[in-house]
Protein backbone atom coordinates (compact mmCIF):
# COMPACT_ATOMS: atom_id res chain seq x y z
CA UNK A 1 0.00 0.00 0.00
CA UNK A 2 3.19 2.10 0.34
CA UNK A 3 3.53 2.93 -3.28
CA UNK A 4 -0.14 4.03 -3.50
CA UNK A 5 0.11 7.35 -0.82
CA UNK A 6 3.07 9.21 -1.94
CA UNK A 7 4.06 12.67 -1.81
CA UNK A 8 4.59 12.55 -4.97
CA UNK A 9 1.34 12.34 -5.93
CA UNK A 10 0.11 15.57 -4.70
CA UNK A 11 0.20 18.46 -6.55
CA UNK A 12 0.61 21.99 -4.83
CA UNK A 13 -1.01 23.80 -7.93
CA UNK A 14 -3.55 22.83 -10.76
CA UNK A 15 -4.69 19.81 -8.73
CA UNK A 16 -7.19 21.47 -6.61
CA UNK A 17 -7.32 21.17 -2.85
CA UNK A 18 -4.96 18.45 -1.18
CA UNK A 19 -8.12 16.97 0.77
CA UNK A 20 -9.77 16.26 -2.44
CA UNK A 21 -7.05 14.89 -4.29
CA UNK A 22 -6.39 12.34 -1.29
CA UNK A 23 -10.28 11.68 -1.25
CA UNK A 24 -9.98 11.22 -4.99
CA UNK A 25 -7.15 9.36 -4.78
CA UNK A 26 -8.53 6.61 -2.19
CA UNK A 27 -11.75 6.63 -3.84
CA UNK A 28 -10.06 5.94 -7.70
CA UNK A 29 -8.20 2.95 -5.88
CA UNK A 30 -11.29 1.58 -4.82
CA UNK A 31 -13.03 1.43 -7.57
CA UNK A 32 -10.50 0.10 -9.53
CA UNK A 33 -9.92 -2.55 -7.00
CA UNK A 34 -6.76 -2.11 -5.66
CA UNK A 35 -8.28 -1.52 -2.30
CA UNK A 36 -10.56 -4.35 -1.73
CA UNK A 37 -13.33 -4.19 0.57
CA UNK A 38 -12.31 -4.96 3.98
CA UNK A 39 -9.23 -3.26 3.22
CA UNK A 40 -7.41 -1.51 6.02
CA UNK A 41 -6.17 2.29 5.21
CA UNK A 42 -3.15 3.71 7.03
CA UNK A 43 -3.98 5.98 10.67
CA UNK A 44 -4.39 9.77 10.19
CA UNK A 45 -0.43 9.78 11.67
CA UNK A 46 1.05 7.25 8.98
CA UNK A 47 -1.12 8.74 6.27
CA UNK A 48 0.39 12.63 6.62
CA UNK A 49 3.78 10.95 6.91
CA UNK A 50 3.37 8.80 3.91
CA UNK A 51 2.07 11.50 1.19
CA UNK A 52 3.78 14.55 2.97
CA UNK A 53 -0.02 16.24 4.03
CA UNK A 54 -0.82 17.99 7.45
CA UNK A 55 -3.09 15.49 9.33
CA UNK A 56 -5.88 17.93 9.49
CA UNK A 57 -5.63 17.93 5.62
CA UNK A 58 -5.49 14.06 6.07
CA UNK A 59 -8.53 14.03 8.36
CA UNK A 60 -10.71 16.27 6.33
CA UNK A 61 -10.28 13.94 2.76
CA UNK A 62 -10.97 10.25 5.07
CA UNK A 63 -14.41 12.41 5.96
CA UNK A 64 -15.35 12.98 2.81
CA UNK A 65 -14.90 9.49 2.12
CA UNK A 66 -16.60 8.21 5.27
CA UNK A 67 -19.29 10.93 4.21
CA UNK A 68 -19.77 9.06 0.67
CA UNK A 69 -20.14 5.83 2.32
CA UNK A 70 -16.26 4.52 0.85
CA UNK A 71 -14.91 3.81 3.94
CA UNK A 72 -16.19 2.94 7.47
CA UNK A 73 -14.53 3.72 10.53
CA UNK A 74 -14.41 1.82 13.46
CA UNK A 75 -13.45 3.16 16.80
CA UNK A 76 -10.56 1.26 18.66
CA UNK A 77 -9.94 -0.21 15.39
CA UNK A 78 -9.39 1.98 12.45
CA UNK A 79 -10.74 2.62 8.71
CA UNK A 80 -11.48 0.34 6.43
CA UNK A 81 -12.92 -0.28 2.92
CA UNK A 82 -16.62 -0.74 2.92
CA UNK A 83 -18.14 -3.75 1.80
CA UNK A 84 -19.71 -3.80 -1.44
CA UNK A 85 -23.86 -3.24 -0.94
CA UNK A 86 -26.02 -3.87 -3.99
CA UNK A 87 -28.35 -0.87 -4.39
CA UNK A 88 -31.91 -2.16 -3.93
CA UNK A 89 -34.90 -0.29 -5.79
CA UNK A 90 -38.52 -0.26 -3.75
CA UNK A 91 -41.60 0.64 -5.18
CA UNK A 92 -43.70 2.73 -2.92
CA UNK A 93 -46.69 1.62 -4.81
CA UNK A 94 -47.50 -1.33 -2.95
CA UNK A 95 -47.66 -2.33 0.84
CA UNK A 96 -45.55 -5.05 1.86
CA UNK A 97 -43.09 -5.94 4.07
CA UNK A 98 -39.35 -5.92 3.70
CA UNK A 99 -39.51 -9.84 4.62
CA UNK A 100 -41.90 -9.97 1.39
CA UNK A 101 -39.75 -7.31 -0.49
CA UNK A 102 -36.50 -9.58 -0.16
CA UNK A 103 -38.53 -12.61 -0.88
CA UNK A 104 -39.75 -11.74 -4.47
CA UNK A 105 -35.74 -10.59 -5.10
CA UNK A 106 -34.91 -14.40 -3.70
CA UNK A 107 -32.64 -13.23 -1.14
CA UNK A 108 -32.84 -14.78 2.20
CA UNK A 109 -33.39 -12.26 5.12
CA UNK A 110 -32.06 -12.17 9.09
CA UNK A 111 -33.53 -10.37 11.93
CA UNK A 112 -31.48 -9.39 15.01
CA UNK A 113 -33.32 -8.18 17.77
CA UNK A 114 -32.97 -5.42 19.68
CA UNK A 115 -36.32 -5.08 21.59
CA UNK A 116 -39.28 -7.16 21.83
CA UNK A 117 -42.51 -6.93 24.19
CA UNK A 118 -45.33 -4.47 25.95
CA UNK A 119 -44.75 -1.55 26.96
CA UNK A 120 -46.26 1.81 28.27
CA UNK A 121 -46.98 4.05 24.97
CA UNK A 122 -44.67 6.91 24.32
CA UNK A 123 -46.81 10.67 23.83
CA UNK A 124 -45.98 10.26 19.88
CA UNK A 125 -47.23 6.50 19.98
CA UNK A 126 -50.63 7.31 21.97
CA UNK A 127 -51.01 9.79 19.24
CA UNK A 128 -50.42 8.05 15.84
CA UNK A 129 -52.48 5.04 17.23
CA UNK A 130 -55.08 6.55 18.41
CA UNK A 131 -54.02 4.53 22.31
CA UNK A 132 -56.42 5.20 25.31
CA UNK A 133 -55.49 5.69 29.12
CA UNK A 134 -54.26 2.84 30.65
CA UNK A 135 -53.48 0.69 26.98
CA UNK A 136 -49.85 -0.44 26.05
CA UNK A 137 -48.04 -1.13 23.12
CA UNK A 138 -46.30 -3.90 21.34
CA UNK A 139 -42.83 -2.63 20.54
CA UNK A 140 -40.93 -4.94 17.70
CA UNK A 141 -37.33 -3.09 17.30
CA UNK A 142 -35.02 -5.47 15.02
CA UNK A 143 -32.07 -4.95 12.40
CA UNK A 144 -33.13 -6.22 8.95
CA UNK A 145 -30.25 -7.89 6.78
CA UNK A 146 -30.32 -9.69 3.73
CA UNK A 147 -28.19 -12.13 2.76
CA UNK A 148 -25.53 -11.23 6.05
CA UNK A 149 -25.66 -7.35 5.25
CA UNK A 150 -27.52 -5.25 7.40
CA UNK A 151 -29.72 -2.89 5.62
CA UNK A 152 -32.22 -1.66 7.83
CA UNK A 153 -33.63 -0.79 11.47
CA UNK A 154 -37.30 -1.28 11.89
CA UNK A 155 -38.92 0.16 15.33
CA UNK A 156 -42.50 -0.68 14.72
CA UNK A 157 -45.34 0.10 17.47
CA UNK A 158 -48.92 -1.73 17.60
CA UNK A 159 -51.27 -1.34 19.73
CA UNK A 160 -52.00 -4.29 22.59
CA UNK A 161 -55.54 -5.93 21.06
CA UNK A 162 -53.95 -5.74 17.80
CA UNK A 163 -50.51 -7.81 18.83
CA UNK A 164 -50.85 -9.24 22.15
CA UNK A 165 -47.91 -11.49 22.50
CA UNK A 166 -44.97 -9.76 20.42
CA UNK A 167 -43.06 -12.84 21.00
CA UNK A 168 -44.85 -14.52 18.36
CA UNK A 169 -43.23 -12.33 15.59
CA UNK A 170 -40.16 -14.34 14.44
CA UNK A 171 -39.80 -13.39 10.64
CA UNK A 172 -42.70 -11.52 9.12
CA UNK A 173 -45.11 -9.49 11.20
CA UNK A 174 -47.26 -8.54 7.84
CA UNK A 175 -47.43 -12.79 7.76
CA UNK A 176 -48.38 -12.80 11.50
CA UNK A 177 -51.01 -10.00 11.06
CA UNK A 178 -52.25 -11.94 8.00
CA UNK A 179 -53.21 -14.86 10.39
CA UNK A 180 -54.82 -12.96 12.71
CA UNK A 181 -57.28 -11.25 9.55
CA UNK A 182 -55.87 -7.98 10.99
CA UNK A 183 -53.26 -7.31 7.86
CA UNK A 184 -53.18 -3.37 7.20
CA UNK A 185 -55.02 -2.62 3.77
CA UNK A 186 -53.78 1.15 3.29
CA UNK A 187 -51.01 3.16 5.11
CA UNK A 188 -49.61 6.89 4.83
CA UNK A 189 -45.71 6.82 4.61
CA UNK A 190 -43.14 9.58 4.83
CA UNK A 191 -39.16 9.71 4.13
CA UNK A 192 -36.94 11.82 5.33
CA UNK A 193 -33.47 11.94 4.57
CA UNK A 194 -30.96 11.57 8.05
CA UNK A 195 -27.51 11.50 8.71
CA UNK A 196 -26.94 8.28 10.96
CA UNK A 197 -26.03 9.18 14.43
CA UNK A 198 -23.45 6.72 16.15
CA UNK A 199 -25.60 3.64 18.04
CA UNK A 200 -27.57 3.18 14.70
CA UNK A 201 -24.71 3.87 12.73
CA UNK A 202 -22.92 0.86 14.57
CA UNK A 203 -26.04 -1.28 14.02
CA UNK A 204 -25.70 -0.67 10.56
CA UNK A 205 -22.12 -1.27 10.22
CA UNK A 206 -21.77 2.04 8.83
CA UNK A 207 -19.82 5.01 10.01
CA UNK A 208 -21.54 7.55 11.90
CA UNK A 209 -22.88 10.88 10.47
CA UNK A 210 -23.29 8.96 7.09
CA UNK A 211 -26.51 9.15 5.09
CA UNK A 212 -29.75 7.13 5.72
CA UNK A 213 -33.40 7.58 4.49
CA UNK A 214 -35.96 7.84 7.80
CA UNK A 215 -39.55 6.52 7.01
CA UNK A 216 -42.60 6.06 8.91
CA UNK A 217 -45.21 4.74 8.10
CA UNK A 218 -48.86 4.67 9.53
CA UNK A 219 -51.11 1.14 8.57
CA UNK A 220 -54.75 1.27 8.66
CA UNK A 221 -57.62 -1.86 8.92
CA UNK A 222 -60.53 -1.55 6.06
CA UNK A 223 -62.28 -0.06 9.11
CA UNK A 224 -59.98 3.00 9.51
CA UNK A 225 -58.53 1.68 13.01
CA UNK A 226 -54.59 2.47 12.77
CA UNK A 227 -52.36 -1.05 12.77
CA UNK A 228 -49.12 -0.48 12.94
CA UNK A 229 -46.89 2.74 13.67
CA UNK A 230 -43.43 1.97 12.01
CA UNK A 231 -40.27 4.08 11.91
CA UNK A 232 -37.40 2.63 9.98
CA UNK A 233 -33.77 3.86 9.18
CA UNK A 234 -32.40 2.33 5.75
CA UNK A 235 -28.66 2.73 4.54
CA UNK A 236 -28.81 5.26 1.67
CA UNK A 237 -26.11 3.58 -0.11
CA UNK A 238 -28.06 0.32 -0.25
CA UNK A 239 -31.75 1.68 -1.18
CA UNK A 240 -33.94 3.67 -3.93
CA UNK A 241 -37.16 4.39 -3.51
CA UNK A 242 -39.29 4.72 -6.35
CA UNK A 243 -42.44 6.17 -7.15
CA UNK A 244 -44.88 5.98 -10.85
CA UNK A 245 -46.45 9.15 -11.18
CA UNK A 246 -49.74 9.30 -13.58
CA UNK A 247 -51.12 12.47 -15.51
CA UNK A 248 -54.12 13.51 -13.17
CA UNK A 249 -57.89 13.05 -15.54
CA UNK A 250 -58.18 15.90 -17.62
CA UNK A 251 -61.11 17.60 -15.23
CA UNK A 252 -58.45 17.87 -12.54
CA UNK A 253 -56.17 19.45 -14.41
CA UNK A 254 -55.25 22.82 -13.57
CA UNK A 255 -56.08 24.99 -16.81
Amino acid sequence: MGELFTAEAFEETGGGPLYLQLHRLIADAIASGRLQPGDSLPSERELATMTGLSRVTVRKGVAELVASGQVIQKRGSGTFVAPKVEKLEQALSLLTSFTEDMARRGRNVESRWIARGLFTPAPEEVMALGLGVGAHVARLERVRSSDGVPLAIERASLPQDILPDPDCVTDSLYAVLQSRGLRPVRAVQRISAANLNAKDADLLGVSPGVAGLRIERISYLPSGKVVEFTRSLYRGDAYDFAVELKLAPEGERNP
